[in-house]
């Protein structure tokens, strides 16, 4: 299934969109530190997505969701509810937000550690999912790019470092709504899948574990999404313009 056309102002709200998410995140990585709630962090973002003069997508009829961004500790990989537990020092936490602009959604991600450079296993968790990202978007060669070359190069990257690759979650189509066609798994055969049209819009989030890759969820919040294994996760994920040559990162400064 192909995604609807977009017109030019379309896209470019997606621009404005994304300019706008990455300054949040931005903001947001500098004032993340032990002692810090999901309830903080969810507070200051919406503050943050209302001077921007953006719309929380979460918060809406097409979601629901009970905060304006997810907050995924530890074993936890997507969806986690914003709580007042307090952040502690070591604590891998993925953040996970989409907003409106302009009615055209784009959507980001990046996990970090609380209080510390990661080191050790960690570091290794969070070096290779973020550059499985990235060679993902680097298989993109515009027009005519199958779904599978970029599965295939996100697999190639975190198989290579021995990381456990999420399988029952995907990245997605985004922009007129937050999920649409097509899905984008993070593992694949290159030169197979939907075929990406100039214009596309998608989301790329690899996933990935320091153990296995069966999931559990959603746990009793009903919304989030945890390793069986209790493994610690990474997420990242940026939202994409397919380009007529190429690619165009959009949730990025």
């Amino acid at each position: 299934m192909t995604q609807p056309p977009k017109t030019s102002a379309e896209i470019d709200a997606m621009r404005e969109g994304g300019k706008l998410l990455a300054t949040i995140f931005d903001g947001l990585k500098k004032r993340l530190a032990p002692g810090m709630t999901g309830r903080d962090v969810d507070t200051w973002v919406s503050a943050e997505i209302q001077r921007l003069g953006a719309e929380a997508t979460y918060k809406t009829n097409e979601v629901n969701f009970p905060g304006v961004i997810c907050i995924s500790v530890n074993g936890a990989i997507v969806h986690g509810v914003p709580t007042d537990m307090p952040f502690e020092k070591g604590d891998v936490i993925g953040f996970d937000l989409v907003i409106s602009h302009k009615g055209m959604k784009t959507d980001s991600a990046f996990t970090t550690v609380i209080g510390e450079a990661p080191s050790g296993a960690v570091k290794h968790l969070l070096r290779n999912t973020e550059r499985s990202l990235y060679a993902g978007i680097d298989a993109i060669k515009g027009d005519g790019t199958h779904i599978g070359d970029i599965s295939s190069a996100v697999e190639s990257v975190l198989g290579g470092a021995k990381l456990g690759v999420i399988r029952d979650l995907v990245g997605h189509g985004v922009g007129h709504s937050m999920h649409m066609p097509p899905e984008v798994p993070n593992y694949g055969m290159s030169g197979t899948g939907p075929i990406l049209r100039a214009g596309d819009t998608i989301a790329i989030e690899p996933m990935a574990t320091l153990g296995g890759e069966r999931i559990v969820g959603p746990l009793e919040d009903n919304w989030t999404y945890a390793t069986k294994d209790g493994s610690l996760a990474a997420h990242f994920e940026h939202t994409v313009l397919i380009t007529q040559y190429g690619a165009e990162i959009l949730t990025i400064l």
